[in-house]
């Protein structure tokens, strides 16, 4: 399969080629979880994605417990399903907060006695419903002789969350708080190892496919044999895989390369040009983006520190990156693109430029140099 088909599919896959999906719950549910660490950037990679909205339907979202922000897998921030909290943890949490043990009591004397007691003051702080900002916890923690300074509390939080006692509730003002996961989302969905392995893998391929099962393995955090084990398990149970030229199988070859999950491919000559934020999911979520971005210009996208920058996708490909300035009344998005612009594709990107402005409610001005 060629890769500008294996880039449109991902584009209707992605709910990038125009859908009709109308909430963020809906968005986010389909792709299985959405990287979230730069929070307005995830905002717009939800409302992207929907047919209308803004960043408060995305903020609503997280009031109403529809949709919640934690630290599902990787030990990365993500947006997920409010149904789908307690399995992806179950799933992820104990390997990462297991390689992470060492670290937290090398680097920042956090070993199990420390953070029992962490996790009893934080508890009793957010008791009864109470929506603590960081640096409200960070008093609540100094206020017992434990010391928050020097990232130390960044990661008492990490890791009392991946315990799975913690999550991101709504914004006060600018600033995010924490909640009681027990109290945000009082009634677990339980699965079983075997179910919520499957459950990622069709949710994965459905959201993201055609991809292959090393892309799978890196999103997730899984190992290899997990991941064969995850696809089998989903294709076994109620349905088949989609190859990549269009065939379906219920048992997959070993040497299959890009597959989805009951998604046919789009074909689409053309695909909206979209303007997607850092980390956004369509380049964040494969191990191999060969299919999307040209190699000579991939260290642009992600030139190391683990930062992916925001990127220009014109049908399907990678054809620059963008940077926004907020003002009171305008946002300035400024285009550095990797070759020269047709007139056509210049309006696209003013038009998707207007819907972003629309997002964050001022008026895009765009600039390519």
């Amino acid at each position: 399969m060629g890769r500008s088909l294996i880039a449109i599919d991902r584009l209707q896959s992605q709910l990038l080629l125009g859908n009709a999906l109308t909430t963020p719950h809906e968005v986010v549910s389909h792709l299985g979880a959405m990287q979230a660490q730069d929070i307005l950037g995830s905002l717009w990679a939800i409302v992207a994605r929907m047919r209308g909205g803004d960043e408060s339907d995305v903020e609503r979202a997280v009031a109403e417990r529809k949709i919640v922000r934690c630290w599902p897998m990787r030990g990365t921030l993500h947006f997920v399903a409010a149904e789908d909290v307690r399995w992806m943890l179950s799933l992820h949490a104990p390997r990462v907060l297991k390689r992470s043990r060492t670290r937290l009591e090398r680097d920042f004397d956090l070993d199990a006695a420390t953070l029992r007691k962490c996790r009893t003051i934080i508890e009793r702080a957010l008791r009864g419903g109470h929506a603590l900002t960081r640096s409200e916890i960070y008093a609540a923690l100094e206020r017992e002789k434990i010391a928050t300074r020097d990232s130390r509390g960044l990661h008492i939080l990490f890791a009392i969350a991946h315990e799975q006692h913690i999550c991101f509730g709504p914004k006060r003002g600018k600033q995010p708080t924490f909640v009681l996961l027990d109290e945000w989302i009082p009634e677990p969905s339980k699965k079983t190892r075997e179910e919520s392995l499957a459950e990622l893998a069709r949710r994965y391929f459905r959201g993201h496919g055609p991809a292959t099962a090393a892309d799978l393995m890196w999103w997730s955090g899984l190992t290899m044999k997990e991941v064969n084990e995850a696809i089998a398990l989903a294709g076994q149970t109620d349905g088949r895989w989609q190859m990549a030229d269009g065939t379906t199988n219920r048992h997959l070859p070993s040497a299959i390369r890009h597959l989805s999950f009951r998604s046919a491919p789009s074909r689409a000559k053309k695909a909206p040009v979209r303007l997607l934020p850092p980390f956004d999911e369509f380049t964040v979520g494969y191990k191999d983006r060969s299919a999307i971005i040209d190699p000579r210009f991939a260290r642009y996208v992600n030139n190391g520190g683990g930062l992916l920058n925001a990127v220009v996708v014109i049908n399907g490909r990678v054809e620059g990156t963008w940077k926004r300035t907020l003002g009171k009344t305008n946002v300035d998005i400024t285009i550095a693109p990797f070759r020269k612009f047709s007139a056509s594709e210049v309006s696209a990107i003013e038009r998707e430029a207007k819907r972003y402005g629309k997002f964050v409610r001022r008026e895009a001005l765009v600039s390519i140099p």
